[in-house]
């Protein structure tokens, strides 16, 4: 990062950051836009919100892309959303791999087309070994869908009982290779988890900004990154000297 910018940032900054990028249905719909019009807005935006990311010295970044109960949503508007995450694999892969950032899958590939799956594939194993930014991208991705899955490799690898705590059950999470979110954003407004990272996100902090996805950009990230530097985390302790 370069001094200008250090000078504008507290000096605190969570180290992974996961963003449920909400509200471009609604984006759309205040211009009269269709709601795939407002998804493509929310794609475009994620390339500004990487390029803030690795300037303010976020290490990761968490993007909820696609959920598990989203293939409930018209017919029309999940093939759209697949052919723009197909889109943005081919025009974004290379500036990405350039820069540093390292992509991770975190979700299930089982129900995407094969196509899709193998450029998903092959993008993760071209960053394998960038450490700028990691971005896990939550692609068929429900937290509970994620415990279950992690449940059910720890009875397939016979562990016993008393080898069961957070720790391993940790391990056998799709996140198992990066820390827990610190700060958690939920762009638009909306007040609530739905079905991200709720084992992880036991004890991160949460922001919740009224802007649409969209329009969420550099500087209200940076306005995310201040309030958060404000916060008094206690992981559910109290320290000496508190009331």
């Amino acid at each position: 990062m370069n001094t200008d910018t250090n000078k504008n940032l507290p000096e605190k900054i969570p180290q992974h950051v996961a963003i449920i990028m909400d509200g471009n249905g609604r984006w759309a719909r205040a211009r009269g836009l269709p709601r795939l019009a407002g998804h493509r807005a929310g794609t475009e935006n994620l390339r500004e919100i990487l390029e803030a990311s690795a300037e303010f010295g976020i290490k990761y970044l968490t993007i909820y892309a696609f959920s598990t109960e989203n293939w409930d949503r018209p017919e029309a508007e999940v093939t759209g959303l697949m052919r723009l995450f197909t889109t943005m694999f081919k025009r974004e892969l290379k500036n990405l791999h350039e820069n540093g950032v390292q992509l991770r899958h975190i979700g299930k590939l089982d129900r995407i087309d094969t196509a899709l799956q193998q450029q998903v594939n092959e993008a993760v194993e071209l960053t394998k070994n960038n450490d700028r930014l990691i971005l896990n991208v939550a692609f068929n991705y429900g937290g509970r869908d994620e415990i279950v899955h992690a449940v059910r490799e720890i009875i397939r690898d016979k562990k016993k009982p008393e080898e069961i705590n957070i720790e391993l059950i940790s391990k056998y999470l799709y996140t198992a290779d990066s820390p827990d979110p610190d700060l958690i954003i939920r762009t638009s407004g909306e007040l609530r988890s739905s079905n991200f990272l709720i084992w992880q996100g036991a004890y991160a902090e949460w922001y919740f900004p009224s802007a649409y996805w969209p329009d969420f950009g550099k500087e209200e990230l940076r306005k995310a990154l201040f309030d958060y530097s404000e916060r008094d985390r206690r992981f559910g302790r109290v320290f000496t000297g508190d009331a």
